[in-house]
């Protein structure tokens, strides 16, 4: 793999990494209404969802839901079911101070982490575009296995600083915020853009 095409594949993971899709609005929905708390665990469960997901697209499944159209379409409204559910959960929750105790943190955390895994991990549009996109970076003159994986690592390391951004962004928003009415009105701004991610999600069709 050349420098030339390695900085092609940067660019474009770059571009499609900011692009808001249900992941993005999920970071960012979350962070606005958990605040600076939620970066970690946020941006963690999205890294691990991609990894999973390009895993499941190299493995086959990437070929098996761009065959299948009723297994894309039962993760697809999986997905969209979940974003939704979470979209009225943030909307319905009651913000709380900085200086009231944070109760369930750890649990709250690991709740944060799930969700962003499992909306990225299980979005069968990315696993099939990993399918089409990461092998027409790959020279079919070298080993193959070698450059999968530092595709895969690029890809990860440029999602890792673009969501990290994003969720820091919206956490510094939450925090200088600090009337409980004004927040109220982040939650249901948070909630409203989850259930906006699940309608997006839902207009998505097998190709």
């Amino acid at each position: 793999m050349t420098l030339e095409i390695w900085s092609a594949f940067v660019a474009v993971v770059f571009v499609f990494a900011i692009i808001p899709g249900p992941t993005v609005i999920l970071v960012v929905g979350q962070a606005i209404s958990h605040g600076k708390k939620s970066v970690m665990p946020l941006v963690a469960g999205v890294l691990l969802g991609d990894f999973v997901a390009m895993a499941l697209s190299l493995i086959g499944l990437g070929a098996i839901l761009a065959a299948s159209a009723t297994l894309f379409m039962i993760l697809k409204w999986f997905g969209v079911g979940y974003l939704i559910y979470l979209g009225i959960k943030t909307w319905r929750e009651e913000p709380q101070l900085e200086s009231t105790t944070f109760k369930g943190s750890s649990q709250s955390k690991l709740n944060m982490f799930k969700s962003s895994f499992l909306v990225t991990a299980l979005n069968p549009k990315d696993i099939v575009f990993f399918v089409a996109f990461l092998p027409q970076f790959v020279n079919s003159n070298s080993a193959a296995l070698p450059q999968l994986l530092i595709l895969m690592f690029t890809f990860l390391a440029v999602i890792s600083i673009t969501i990290t951004s994003f969720a820091i962004f919206a956490g510094v928003v939450r925090h200088k915020i600090q009337s409980c009415q004004a927040r109220k009105r982040l939650n249901r701004i948070g909630g409203g853009a989850l259930i906006g991610a699940g309608v997006i999600t839902s207009t998505m069709r097998h190709s």
